[in-house]
């Protein structure tokens, strides 16, 4: 069975250990962490490896940069780098399994003006292979992974799709490189989503749940039994995070969440 994850944000409480409390207590298993940049991810590391002690479930973390890998700017590239290459060795620390990161997020979209972005398809394919294989390299050395997130075209360019991330893997070749599967994403990008996962299925790492309208699963029109047999048909066993706004308030719509999804995983 799949463990059922919700990020941190969701949860009232003014430590992990107490928001970990009230994940339980609303049917999740753990928690997915958010981990900001300018280095306060690492600046957790004394809260993180006491609620990690205390036997708070954390495997995952979602990056809250406001720049990231496929960045326009080169400095801001390689902050991004410098950012996530430190937050994988925190996750490394705290016994986590990885770090997801688009290519980019809000800097462009070729749906609006002016279309065309001021870089070409073949310096940005450069650009995110470039980074992926360095933090690839580095995952692999603390035993963690890198989470790859295509994002739906209104929300950036770089990757969109299942098979668009999955090609960047394969070229970078780095087992400590693969997929985080979003299904409000997918719901936009993929004609069917259920053959899109099987497609990539060696590649994926992580999987992010929310429903076609970014709230949380059940409040849109996702299919989540095909989703749970997709689930089960690609041997998938880790856990699945919900990342997603909220219909109402927290306490009132998230405990429908967990047995919803259990019916169908």
């Amino acid at each position: 069975m799949n463990a059922i994850t919700v990020q941190e944000q969701h949860l009232p409480g003014d430590s992990l250990e107490s928001k970990f409390e009230t994940a339980l207590a609303w049917g999740f298993d753990g928690i997915e962490l958010r981990s900001r940049g300018d280095f306060h991810f690492a600046g957790r590391l004394p809260e993180l490896k006491r609620a990690a002690a205390a036997g708070v479930v954390m495997p995952t973390t979602c990056v809250e940069m406001s720049h990231f890998i496929g960045a326009f700017d080169r400095d801001l590239r390689e902050d991004a780098i410098a950012q996530l290459t430190s937050q994988l060795t925190v996750m490394a620390e705290i016994g986590g399994v990885g770090v997801m990161t688009p290519g980019s997020y809000g800097m462009f979209s070729r749906r609006l003006p002016p279309f065309e972005p001021p870089r070409t398809p073949e310096e940005d394919h450069d650009i995110l292979v470039d980074a992926l294989g360095r933090l690839g390299e580095h995952a692999k050395r603390e035993g963690v992974e890198l989470f790859l997130e295509p994002l739906n075209r209104y929300e950036d360019y770089l990757v969109n799709t299942l098979a668009g991330a999955a090609a960047l893997i394969q070229e970078v070749g780095s087992p400590a490189v693969r997929i985080v599967a979003d299904t409000y994403h997918m719901n936009i990008e993929e004609a069917d989503p259920a053959a899109a996962l099987l497609e990539v299925a060696p590649y994926i790492g992580h999987l992010q749940a929310s429903d076609s309208n970014r709230l949380e699963p059940g409040a849109g029109h996702v299919d989540w039994a095909l989703f749970g047999a997709t689930v089960q048909a690609i041997g998938y066993e880790r856990s699945i995070a919900l990342e997603s706004r909220l219909s109402g308030d927290a306490a009132t719509v998230l405990p429908a969440v967990p047995p919803m999804l259990r019916r169908y995983l």
